[in-house]
């Protein structure tokens, strides 16, 4: 990774989900990545909500790197038209690759891997394996009960610290940039 590059990860789902704001705040995502000046570093697959973003970076002027694992080369249809597409051994290489590259974590909607993917950040940020800030992007209140959820473990002292120190949620893509931008820069 070129040292003037501000990478974010962006995990969620290799499919539309149901509800036409998913696709559309991804495409959004993606569009504000590339005229910012950041780099796209995700789970390498063209379809689902992963092939909008991509797309939309791509149309606009960013470097999309896809990291894929070999298992789901054929599954997720990976992306042929990326700026770069890395192919790990498994899921573990994936994710810990994609940790590595970026500066910042975005978490759109997805299912159980976007979970995982989220679970796995905050714990190791918790744990001081990384510093990234983690945002998620709470498309037409997909993640309001996680939220919430998340917000409990607080409340019943689980957490060594905040939440809100290791997080950030906002229900719009250009809110979301915005903070990416205070924080990291591009």
């Amino acid at each position: 990774m070129p040292a003037d590059t501000s990478y974010i990860a962006v995990f969620c789902g290799s499919r539309a989900g149901n509800l036409p704001i998913y696709e559309e705040h991804a495409a959004a995502l993606g569009a504000l990545i590339g005229q910012e000046a950041f780099s796209l570093v995700y789970g390498g697959a063209s379809v689902g909500i992963m092939g909008t973003l991509a797309n939309h970076a791509m149309t606009h002027g960013a470097k999309v790197v896809g990291v894929i694992p070999k298992l789901l080369l054929q599954r997720e249809r990976y992306h042929s038209g990326l700026t770069e597409l890395i192919v790990t051994e498994d899921m573990h290489e994936r994710k810990k690759m994609m940790y590595e590259m970026c500066n910042a974590a975005v978490i759109l909607p997805g299912g159980f891997g976007t979970l995982d993917e989220l679970f796995e950040m905050l714990t190791w940020n918790q744990l001081s394996i990384h510093d990234k800030k983690i945002y998620i992007l709470n498309s037409g209140g997909f993640y309001d009960h996680l939220l919430r959820h998340l917000q409990s473990l607080q409340e019943h002292a689980f957490l060594y610290d905040s939440l809100w120190t290791r997080l950030a949620s906002f229900d719009e893509p250009i809110a979301l940039m915005k903070a990416i931008k205070l924080e990291v820069g591009s």
